[in-house]
């Protein structure tokens, strides 16, 4: 009678620690992650305008600089006593540097022209859109458009990279949110943007 009870006890703790787990998404390191990302691709520009953080939903923490490589924190909770752990990932991953490359040439060499002449606008799902044909003169139009096209294939992939890497691809929808808010945010002035309503405003 002892043994059972000792064994059904055993297993009914093992069964809540089980169904009690959960990770959670490191919304803090993913913001200054997410700014060092961004802010390295958009770089310096001739005004020395500063970046503004705009306020997310939650009020969580705001923004703050970071190193180029990024520790991201996994939090994990058994019942009521929570476990930390530190994950040493580092955004610089070769398929991650790689992108950020790519799209840091792509911005200096093409895209900034088209926030800078309000032809382009930064969407509020975290990608790039030709918001005003209008102000590109018709030949630099279809090159424009196919660095918009080519960007926002980049934008979709590091989302997931970074997901990947973190070993939490489920993460993919939150890192993505979480990169549209601060492209937003480091946006310069008079660059273009959308609202979480989807309507343009400029800064």
């Amino acid at each position: 009678m002892i043994r059972w009870f000792g064994t059904s006890l055993a297993a009914t703790v093992l069964m809540t620690a089980c169904v009690t787990i959960n990770v959670y998404f490191p919304a803090a390191e993913a913001k200054e992650a997410a700014k060092d990302f961004v802010e390295n691709v958009i770089g310096d520009d001739a005004g020395g305008t500063q970046s503004t953080p705009l306020p997310s939903p939650g009020g969580s923490a705001s923004l703050v600089p970071s190193s180029r490589e990024f520790n991201w924190l996994a939090l994990v909770g058994i019942g009521t006593a929570y476990a930390q752990e530190r994950a040493d990932f580092s955004i610089q991953t070769p398929a991650i540097a790689a992108i950020q490359s790519r799209m840091e040439q792509r911005f200096q060499a093409q895209l900034r022209s088209g926030f800078d002449a309000g032809a382009l606008g930064l969407t509020n799902n975290g990608m790039v859109e030709v918001r005003d044909p209008s102000k590109l003169t018709l030949k630099d139009r279809v090159a424009m458009t196919q660095a918009v096209a080519d960007d926002n294939r980049d934008r979709k992939a590091v989302y997931r990279e970074i997901a990947v890497a973190n070993g939490h691809p489920e993460w993919e929808g939150q890192i993505r949110s979480t990169f549209a808010q601060q492209w937003i945010a480091s946006a310069r002035s008079g660059w273009w943007y959308q609202d979480a309503g989807g309507s343009w405003k400029q800064k």
